[in-house]
């Protein structure tokens, strides 16, 4: 089955599901749907960055600071965390990842999703997907932030990137 293929939940505004069509066709119709992303960290507390690959559906060939994806029919947004992380990294026993919060991502064109974050520390080495990630490294946060301006990121990653910065200060 392709990606385009895999059936997603239909969500709506305060994420109850409305119905499931492929994802592909909720892409196109620009239908809610829910995604997830994982900050994911080495032993060294240096976070991974990668760059997707031009095959993707979405964002193709822009960084991102998260690794995730979209959330299967029927699935939870916790498992949907361990699954996507562990397919993206390469690894396999990761712990669960830590959610951390939830927000409506809305891109300004008719396109939203409700995206929940998580982190998970990943202390073994990491084989990423040649399907999903053209590049990756494992980075200090202020390497991060001198990048910010530099590469050209995924929106929805930059937003869940920035909404996470505040969820730390407040704490």
């Amino acid at each position: 089955m392709s990606a385009a293929d895999e059936i997603l939940d239909i969500v709506d505004e305060n994420d109850q599901v409305t119905g499931q069509y492929p994802r592909g066709e909720a892409y196109a119709r620009g239908l809610r749907h829910r995604c997830v992303f994982i900050q994911a960290r080495d032993s060294a507390g240096r976070l991974f960055v990668h760059r997707r690959t031009p095959t993707k559906l979405v964002f193709p060939s822009l960084h991102d600071m998260f690794v995730g994806g979209v959330v299967g029919a029927g699935e939870s947004y916790d498992d949907a965390a361990l699954r996507e992380a562990e397919e993206e990294l390469g690894v396999s026993g990761l712990p669960r990842p830590t959610f951390l919060f939830k927000f409506l991502y809305d891109d300004g064109a008719g396109r939203s999703w409700w995206s929940a974050v998580y982190e998970v520390r990943c202390e073994t080495p990491v084989r990423p997907q040649v399907e999903e990630v053209a590049w990756y490294d494992f980075l200090p946060e202020e390497e991060v932030e001198r990048r910010l301006g530099a590469w050209e990121w995924v929106p929805d990653g930059l937003a869940a990137y920035e909404r996470l910065r505040a969820f730390r200060a407040a704490r």
